[in-house]
């Protein structure tokens, strides 16, 4: 081949090479953008919220945030002193001060505070009702996925109507929150007469995730070989005992997968809980009730919810600020946990599979 033969073949591979070298170098740019983007917004975060969550002394952790009610915050001087005291303890200095005074003889003193509402107290109700909402909306929602996905794979016939409902199951993973909570607000809410409850809002939720778990839950039915099956009717197996005993307990760890996905996007939605389960406050946990049934029909407080009312419906402070990042810090972690359970419990299951 003649020298400017060889030239025209590997000018344009030149070129492209070029191209690709540069076309690559602006993808790993933009990915390092976004995991540092990332990094800094659960950096802030971490390093504001602990500040919040731990503490320098024995316990070394900030138990009353852990363990007690919110409350509001009022900060007042007295006696050349600055006082921060939350509702209930602000009310006791008080009564301990008028009956000094009385007891004197003397008029009690005027108290001049400022008032920060849910700056003070902790988020034990949020912890509570979120673990509640997040625990039963995901059972729900991986009995009626495991459910349809067996069907879909193992007994439908496959043709235009089962292409038809895996397509619309592909749109419901599309359609916003916002209107998954409508949906809720409107079915459970009003027309079920649930009310604002837990009931309400593990339906909603669990609908809002069904496309995520029948998917995956599918996916992993059609992953166990075809040889597993015809084992099994060859041994005389009925195709429920197949599906029971040959494909569900290979198929697990696909559907614990499912699980982890869900509990990502149930935990973090405010949208629909806001319509169906939550309030911004509550005096009594979920099981102070007076009978059995009163516990699925009563709301609940949650910890995203809490975040958007003391980010965005209160006027913001210093003080405020603790208990945002605190908040978000506990909710990162309790969501963090309850995933790493999902994970290692996959992981063992298929550490101690065979194929």
């Amino acid at each position: 081949m003649s020298p400017s033969g060889f030239h025209q073949l590997t000018a344009p591979l030149s070129l492209a090479r070029r191209a690709e070298f540069m076309l690559v170098w602006v993808l790993r740019v933009a990915t390092w953008t976004i995991l540092l983007a990332g990094a800094l917004v659960f950096g802030t975060i971490f390093f504001k919220g602990a500040q919040t969550v731990f503490q320098t002394s024995f316990p070394f952790v900030n138990v009353a945030f852990l363990t007690e009610s919110p409350e509001s915050l009022y900060v007042f001087e007295h006696a050349g002193t600055t006082y921060e005291l939350s509702d209930s303890e602000f009310r006791a200095f008080r009564s301990s001060l008028e009956e000094a005074a009385r007891a004197a003889g003397e008029a009690a003193p005027m108290l001049q505070s400022k008032t920060y509402v849910y700056a003070a107290g902790g988020i034990f109700p949020n912890i509570v009702g979120t673990l509640l909402l997040v625990l039963g909306s995901m059972v729900i929602a991986l009995v009626l996925g495991v459910a349809s996905a067996i069907y879909l794979s193992e007994y439908a016939k496959q043709g235009a109507m089962v292409r038809m409902i895996r397509l619309s199951i592909l749109n419901l993973a599309g359609v916003p929150s916002i209107v998954f909570g409508l949906f809720g607000f409107g079915l459970f809410v009003i027309f079920f007469g649930w009310n604002v409850s837990l009931l309400a809002g593990w339906f909603t939720l669990a609908f809002m995730v069904l496309p995520v778990v029948i998917t995956a839950s599918e996916e992993s039915l059609k992953m166990v070989p075809r040889g597993y099956r015809e084992g099994a009717f060859a041994l005389g197996a009925t195709r429920w005992q197949t599906i029971r005993r040959a494909v569900l307990p290979h198929a697990l760890p696909g559907i614990l997968t499912s699980s982890i996905l869900g509990i990502a996007r149930v935990a973090g939605e405010t949208a629909p809980i806001m319509f169906t389960a939550a309030y911004v406050m509550r005096d009594k946990l979920p099981w102070e009730v007076e009978r059995f049934f009163d516990f699925f029909f009563q709301g609940v407080m949650a910890l995203p919810y809490h975040i958007f009312v003391v980010s965005s419906k209160i006027p913001q402070n210093e003080y405020a600020e603790h208990v945002q990042y605190g908040t978000a810090f506990v909710f990162v972690a309790l969501v963090a946990l309850i995933a790493s359970v999902s994970i290692i419990l996959r992981h063992r299951i298929r550490a101690n599979q065979r194929w």
